[in-house]
């Protein structure tokens, strides 16, 4: 008799593969217990295209239903859920689909598929307690540079070449026009959610540089430097204070 683990590790293939072969021999009682597993094979295959369906709407939307579910089935076959919480499954599927036969026509869907994901994630944060810029006031102004701020939690940070924005726009309001043309463009999008509300905002080259080197844990110099290559004019000040202005930050490390 196979062990707890490995007769786990089968049924799982089972269920996750279709591949009934390895379990049959423990399957007892009915007329057709293989046909019973199918249909939990089915049920699980079904379920989770339903949830990609689900994460991404604006990319169903674009794709089609039959693209999207075709690319979907083919993703939750490869690459099952590693982990038990269902909102953090399939991160990679912009990438998945962004490849699969037949995108090329609508190279920027994997983009969309990137903003569906990014915009659902951050829609599940919940804003933390904002600070001032007057928390600054501690530090010495030349160790200004050297302080770490915290952003919100529901702050994420997005390039494409494609200006998708305007699709995922164009979905959300339901209202999209017979003819739409769409040309290469570079854009940069700042993305904040919050209880299930979100909202999408394109900024220019280097504070989009900046914020999402502070949103990763840079210095504030050192983001600022970042910024400062893409536009020589940036005014880091002013960046700074619109940070707070926005209430985006959340804490401030000062240096000792």
């Amino acid at each position: 008799m196979p062990s707890l683990a490995e007769t786990q590790a089968r049924l799982s293939a089972a269920i996750l593969k279709g591949d009934a072969a390895a379990i049959a021999p423990l399957l007892v009682g009915g007329r057709d217990p293989l046909a019973r597993l199918a249909i939990h094979h089915r049920h699980y295959e079904a379920s989770l295209v339903s949830a990609l369906a689900t994460k991404f709407p604006a990319t169903v939307w674009l794709s089609g239903d039959a693209l999207f579910t075709a690319a979907a089935r083919a993703f939750v076959r490869r690459h099952p859920p590693a982990a038990p919480c269902i909102t953090e499954y399939a991160e990679d599927f912009p990438r998945f689909i962004a490849a699969w036969p037949g995108v090329d026509r609508a190279p920027y869907l994997g983009s969309v598929a990137e903003a569906d994901w990014l915009l659902g994630q951050a829609a599940l944060a919940v804003d933390l307690p904002p600070i001032s810029i007057q928390a600054l006031a501690a530090a010495e102004p030349k160790r200004l540079p050297d302080v770490v701020l915290s952003l919100q939690p529901g702050l994420r940070f997005m390039q494409a070449t494609w200006p998708i924005d305007e699709l995922v726009m164009l979905h959300l309001n339901d209202n999209a026009p017979e003819r739409y043309g769409l040309d290469p463009e570079n854009i940069w999008l700042e993305i904040r959610g919050t209880r299930g509300a979100f909202s999408l905002n394109r900024l220019d080259q280097a504070a989009y540089l900046f914020r999402r080197a502070v949103k990763r844990g840079a210095a504030i110099g050192a983001a600022a430097e970042k910024a400062l290559d893409a536009n020589p004019a940036f005014n880091a000040g002013a960046a700074l204070a619109s940070l707070f202005a926005g209430g985006l930050v959340t804490s401030a490390n000062l240096p000792a």
